[in-house]
């Protein structure tokens, strides 16, 4: 097969690698959701006049606890799998720098196939070609043009990937403010309770006052600690990953310039 064949197919393979990861993320995040609603037990459908048993899910105490806020939170969790788990399958090396990619395009400089490297970067959409291919598009322009080219394309693209990460830092600071707002719900009741039961306190609803208090703010902390770690995690990867690729696609431009100084390369007029 013909190197001219192979850009076009290592496009094709690139892409419907982003759609898999994303079709496999909403599988498991249809799969997460419904295992869990299966694994409830239906402690609200009991029979009318029925005693009330301590028996049941724990996560469906949890939900009957907290009520709508711990529904939201809970809804928040499971979207906050889903991302963390996508995001860990795409920051990764071995995406933004394809080793098939990385082998094809040295194999093309050492033969001087210009229109075939060039083809090759235009098509692919991983990290690494997307910055190589906008800094060979301005080599007619000389070396230093080039690398300016290149850079800012690479910070355009690390900016992206900040961005796809920053929901977690969202859900992160919002867990503690829902929590709060559930706290001060909880507390309101309980002493609601308090200031209109008169001689005879209701014990057991002022305890189910302080009790959603402490679980929504207990789902909130829950739910921000991983977020934030996780944020940070990935920012740092990204920031690894931004490097080490633009520092690889900078070592193939001086190359492609050492090799093809004198001849002309094609513009990218999709850069």
């Amino acid at each position: 097969m013909g190197f001219d064949r192979l850009p076009g197919i290592t496009f094709q393979m690139r892409r419907f690698h982003h759609q898999r990861i994303s079709r496999f993320t909403f599988l498991v995040f249809c799969l997460f959701t419904g295992m869990v609603l299966c694994c409830a037990d239906p402690c609200w459908a009991q029979e009318a006049g029925a005693p009330k048993t301590k028996e049941g899910n724990f996560l469906v105490w949890l939900l009957q606890v907290s009520g709508p806020i711990g529904v939201f939170i809970f809804a928040l969790s499971i979207y906050f799998a889903a991302v963390a788990f996508k995001q860990a399958l795409e920051l990764r090396m071995s995406v933004a720098s394809p080793p098939e990619v990385l082998q094809l395009a040295s194999k093309l400089i050492e033969e001087k196939n210009a229109k075939g490297l060039m083809a090759l970067v235009s098509e692919d959409d991983s990290y690494f070609s997307r910055v190589l291919s906008a800094g060979m598009s301005e080599l007619r322009f000389g070396i230093e043009e080039a690398r300016e080219k290149l850079d800012r394309k690479a910070e355009t693209i690390t900016v992206q990937m900040e961005r796809s990460i920053s929901v977690l830092a969202v859900i992160g600071t919002l867990g503690p403010m829902i929590g709060l707002l559930g706290t001060l719900k909880g507390m309101i009741s309980s002493f609601s309770v308090i200031a209109m039961s008169g001689v005879a306190l209701d014990a057991a609803k002022v305890a189910e006052g302080i009790s959603e208090a402490l679980v929504i703010t207990f789902e909130g902390v829950l739910l921000s600690v991983p977020a934030i770690f996780l944020y940070s995690v990935f920012k740092n990867r990204i920031s690894q990953i931004s490097v080490e690729t633009t520092m690889l696609a900078d070592d193939y431009l001086r190359s492609v310039h050492r090799l093809f100084k004198s001849k002309p390369i094609a513009p990218d007029t999709t850069a």
